[in-house]
C-alpha cells in the first residue's frame, strides 16, 4: 500500500480521505471526512521516502509541541498517531486562506484589518514563549485567516527555549530568520519569533 493507503487504515473506518492538499518540506497533508463528528479535518503525515530519520523525530517533536499550546490563536493539535513508525497527527480544517495567499491574491489588507490580525499573531506568540516555546518559522505562510482572524499553525522547526540553546542555530525561511539563526553558535529564543514578527508587519 501507498502512505495514503496506510494512513487511511490508522485513521479508522470514521474517517476518509478526499483528497492531497500538497506538504511543506518532508511531510505530506490530506483533507479527511470526519464522518464520526461530521466534519473536516487536516492530516500531515511525514514521508518515509521525503525524510531521513533525523526529520522523522523532528516531526515527532513538532507534533508534541504543538500538542501542549491550547491558544485562541494557536491551530491545535486534535489526534496524533502513528503509521507503521511514520508519525501523523490531524488538526482543524481551516476553510480560509494563508496570510501569504492573501498578500499575493486577494484583496489589500485595511489598515484595522492588518492591525486585527498583527495583534493576534502576538498573542499567539506571547503565549508560545510563556511556555518555552519558540516558534522559529513566523511568515504569513504559516499565518491561517478565518472569520477577520488569524491562527499561528505548523510549528515544525519550534524546539523549547532549552533546547534552542542547546541546539543553537535554526534556519527557517531565509527572508524571516533573524540573523541568529544562520549561526551555529548562537543560541536561538524568543527574540527570533520578535524579528519575523516585524518583518510580518512591515509586509
Amino acid at each position: 500500500m501507498d502512505l495514503r493507503e496506510r494512513l487511511q487504515v490508522a485513521l479508522g473506518p470514521t474517517c476518509t480521505i478526499e483528497r492531497e492538499l500538497g506538504g511543506g518540506g518532508m511531510s505530506r497533508v490530506f483533507l479527511v471526512r470526519d464522518d464520526a463528528l461530521q466534519r473536516q479535518v487536516v492530516a500531515k503525515v511525514v514521508a518515509a521516502d521525503l525524510a531521513p530519520a533525523l526529520r522523522i523525530e523532528r516531526f515527532r517533536r513538532e507534533i508534541l509541541i504543538s500538542a501542549t499550546l491550547q491558544h485562541a490563536h494557536i491551530l491545535p493539535v486534535l489526534v496524533a498517531g502513528e503509521v507503521e513508525g511514520l508519525p501523523f497527527y490531524t488538526t482543524p480544517f481551516v476553510a480560509g486562506d494563508t496570510l501569504e495567499h492573501r498578500l499575493h491574491h486577494g484583496a489589500p489588507l485595511s489598515g484595522p484589518e492588518a492591525l486585527t490580525l498583527l495583534r493576534d499573531i502576538a498573542h499567539a506568540l506571547a503565549y508560545a514563549h510563556e511556555q518555552g516555546v519558540v516558534h522559529r518559522d513566523i511568515k504569513p505562510a504559516n499565518i491561517l485567516l478565518s472569520d477577520g482572524a488569524a491562527l499561528v499553525a505548523d510549528f515544525g522547526i519550534a524546539r523549547t527555549m532549552e533546547d534552542a540553546r542547546a541546539d543553537a542555530a535554526g534556519i527557517g525561511t531565509p527572508t524571516y530568520a533573524a540573523p541568529e539563526q544562520f549561526v551555529k553558535e548562537t543560541a536561538v529564543d524568543f527574540r527570533a519569533d520578535l524579528y519575523a514578527f516585524g518583518i510580518l508587519a512591515h509586509v
